[in-house]
């Protein structure tokens, strides 16, 4: 396995999609990524841990533009701008409801070592594209 973090860029299929992305024209950015999330989604069966990575990594483009979303990797991340990717969200939040979910190469791949931070790292993603609720309603009555 080519990883060397636990954030969404720290493997090497996530760094490649920074770099896809790059070179990519701008038009087709938010495609590569929406099917980076259909790709891992329409997999029923085994899902291999590359396009899994390449998903995370898209998961975390898209919560970076989110409220509370942390910016990208600044080194392996795209370094090119990138659409709103926020209507991706939904997308997105089934895409690691997919990863998280057996058979998930990458599931089981991070249970062979010390996945908690892992883990955690999937979680806020998943906390930070979640619908927020909307703030206390104002009366006009």
């Amino acid at each position: 396995m080519g990883t060397w973090d636990v954030g969404p860029f720290g493997n090497d299929a996530a760094a490649d999609f920074g770099g896809d992305l790059d070179e990519a024209a701008a038009g087709e950015r938010e495609g590569i990524v929406r099917s980076a999330f259909t790709r891992v989604i329409d997999t029923a069966a085994y899902l291999e841990a590359p396009e899994s990575e390449v998903a995370i990594a898209a998961t975390a483009l898209v919560a970076a533009q989110c409220p509370g979303g942390e910016p990208a990797d600044p080194i392996y991340g795209p370094e090119e701008p990138l659409p709103d990717l926020t209507g991706l969200r939904d997308l997105a939040l089934q895409a690691l409801e997919r990863i998280m979910t057996e058979p998930s190469e990458l599931i089981g791949l991070w249970a062979e070592s010390d996945g908690g931070p892992w883990r955690a790292n999937i979680s806020r993603l998943q906390n930070v594209l979640l619908p927020q609720p909307s703030g206390e309603q104002l009366s006009l009555i």
